[in-house]
């Protein structure tokens, strides 16, 4: 065990973590020429396409250090995206050690913060680096500067390297080695391994990923899921290379996989913890708390008889996506499908697209929301995860929503934009800190519904790019929210209502009802499309309907034959319109929910 490190990667996003883990993993010789390729544990085209890692990726490395000895080393590679913090802490869980990644180019931005004070609180060892010193606007001074107050380390433990060159990346290795403690754990104690991670195989069931903490683990051993109470056959073990590597034994402190011919996705649960059945461990590992879903939404097929692939598609989803959680939910206007709960709005997007992509499901997705929290005058409390469940207001007392602390790290000239965006979305400015001459750091409280569509867009824009964004979820505050209700004709349409603050409720329920009607197709009759508050109309559009010439019959003659044609016509449609069904297509759906 004094030979193996485990370590994680830490940095914001664009910092170059995937770069400088290519340059790792040629190093140390664990992929060949031939294999090698940018980002090389990216696994998914998404990631390749955007640029950003998704998914936390193990693999193994051998270093052979200075004193002449081979050290296996376990790198545990880690999103820098917002959205994706709950990967981020599953790899610190299962970590020693963490090379704390800073852009020579941007210096500390406000996921780098976070991530950090995450690893803090597992008492990892820190490594600063700082990336990209080879580019012409590197700011190494200042951003050495930066990290010495922020860790309060020596300026000469940090690492200068550059993941592009390659520059640094011995010192690395080096310093994992020297500096990272080796595991700590008793290969003779009952097994304890925590599950840090799950993949789905078609042909072989679901494969877990784990650290070994405590005790060995060998092929064909009977272990059991300390949560699920389930117990299986230890059909093959091994470790994480770019293939899995399968072996014998695995011994505490070891990072590795184990298939055990596991095939429904809910018998294995992320965080559990893995023993033997016959010689059990006193107690689970205390890994990592249940994750808590920012946004919902509902997830519908388009085509309603796919309702049970599309529930078979989430659940093999959620186990390699353990943030995403869903239950069954129907709508009158979509059918049956999902309400699923996310992490974000990119989020949101990379599972609908995943979807996609990996089950060739297309799906509709309703507008987003969050969760509020309802008081009637009984004193009763009600969770709202859709506007369907909103009370109704003659018993309704008040509505509570959830704020969350912001953390924006950015340039002083972009000050006054940011404040005003943040005003703009009902924020509440808390207090100011300048890290240094040309970083300022400010605090808002802002409402969560306010931050869900498009806000981290808008600051990207305002701020040219140079502001980043954090925040944490600090509770639920009284207030004023309304729900928005779409009618055709007099009737509502579910999918389309909204739980919106009052304030804005007029502007949102325009701008629908405008888009609708541009989408809708016109009819014979003519049709209203109304946004409501209850029983008030706040916004009116009127699709007039198409007209058939039936006086084109006539020419010359008395007018009164042409009214009476027209009045017969006239009749007609009223009797129509009493009859009439709207139907709203999936097409006009995908485009108003495009609108946030």
């Amino acid at each position: 065990m004094k030979n193996i490190r485990n370590f994680c990667v830490i940095a914001h996003i664009d910092h170059g973590k995937s770069t400088l883990s290519d340059r790792l993993l040629e190093t140390t010789r664990t992929i060949s020429e031939r294999e090698m390729k940018d980002q090389a544990l990216d696994s998914m085209d998404l990631e390749r396409e955007r640029g950003i890692t998704i998914k936390s990726h193990a693999i193994q490395l051998y270093h052979k250090h200075n004193d002449g000895e081979t050290y296996t080393l376990n790198l545990i590679d880690t999103p820098g995206h917002v959205d994706f913090s709950y990967e981020v802490s599953r790899s610190i869980a299962a970590c020693e050690g963490a090379l704390l990644l800073v852009d020579a180019t941007q210096g500390i931005q406000a996921q780098t913060i976070s991530n950090l004070y995450l690893a803090i609180d597992h008492d990892l060892e820190i490594i600063p680096i700082i990336n990209k010193i080879d580019m012409p606007n590197a700011m190494i001074d200042e951003v050495t500067d930066q990290i010495v107050e922020l860790v309060g380390v020596n300026k000469e433990d940090i690492v200068l390297a550059s993941g592009k060159t390659g520059e640094g990346v011995e010192d690395i290795l080096s310093a994992i080695v020297e500096r990272i403690p080796p595991p700590k754990g008793d290969p003779d104690a009952p097994l304890q391994a925590l599950i840090f991670d799950s993949v789905f195989n078609p042909f072989r069931g679901v494969i877990a990923y784990y650290k070994l903490v405590n005790g060995t683990l060998r092929k064909g051993d009977k272990v059991r899921f300390y949560h699920t109470g389930k117990e299986y056959t230890a059909d093959e073990i091994g470790i994480l290379q770019l293939d899995m590597i399968p072996k014998e034994v695995m011994k505490a402190g070891d990072v590795g996989y184990i298939i055990t011919g596991i095939k429904t996705s809910k018998e294995i649960k992320v965080g559990d913890t893995i023993t033997h059945v016959d010689n059990p461990c006193e107690e689970a590992i205390q890994g990592f708390e249940d994750v808590k879903p920012m946004v919902f939404a509902g997830i519908y097929p388009i085509d309603n008889e796919d309702f049970e692939d599309l529930r078979e598609s989430l659940e093999k989803l959620q186990l390699n996506d353990s943030s995403l959680t869903f239950e069954p939910e129907s709508s009158q206007a979509l059918g049956f499908g999902f309400r699923c709960g996310f992490l974000g709005m990119l989020h949101m997007e990379i599972v609908q697209e995943r979807l996609s992509r990996e089950f060739d499901m297309e799906v509709i997705t309703t507008v987003p929301n969050v969760s509020y929290i309802a008081h009637t005058k009984k004193g009763e409390t009600i969770h709202l995860r859709t506007p369907s469940d909103f009370p109704d207001p003659t018993v309704l007392d008040y509505v509570e929503e959830p704020y969350i602390s912001a953390q924006i790290i950015t340039k002083p000239e972009y000050y006054g934009p940011i404040m005003s965006l943040c005003l703009e979305k009902r924020g509440i400015f808390k207090n100011q800190h300048y890290l240094s001459p040309t970083r300022v750091e400010m605090v808002f409280e802002l409402p969560l519904a306010e931050i869900v569509f498009d806000f981290y867009d808008k600051l990207k824009s305002i701020s040219r790019g140079y502001a980043s964004f954090d925040y944490q979820p600090i509770g639920y505050r009284e207030s004023d929210l309304v729900k928005v209700d779409i009618k055709l004709n007099g009737e509502s349409v579910d999918a389309l209502s909204a739980l919106v603050h009052r304030e804005k409720a007029y502007a949102f329920g325009r701008r629908i009802c405008e888009r609708l009607k541009e989408l809708l197709p016109r009819q014979m009759f003519m049709i209203a499309i109304q946004a409501s508050i209850g029983a008030k109309i706040i916004a009116r559009e009127t699709i007039s309907a198409m007209r058939k010439d039936v006086t084109a019959k006539c020419y010359g003659g008395d007018i009164s034959r042409k009214r009476k044609l027209l009045e017969k016509q006239k009749k007609g449609k009223k009797k129509m319109r009493q009859i009439g069904q709207v139907e709203v297509p999936q097409k006009a759906f995908l485009q108003v929910l495009k609108l946030s």
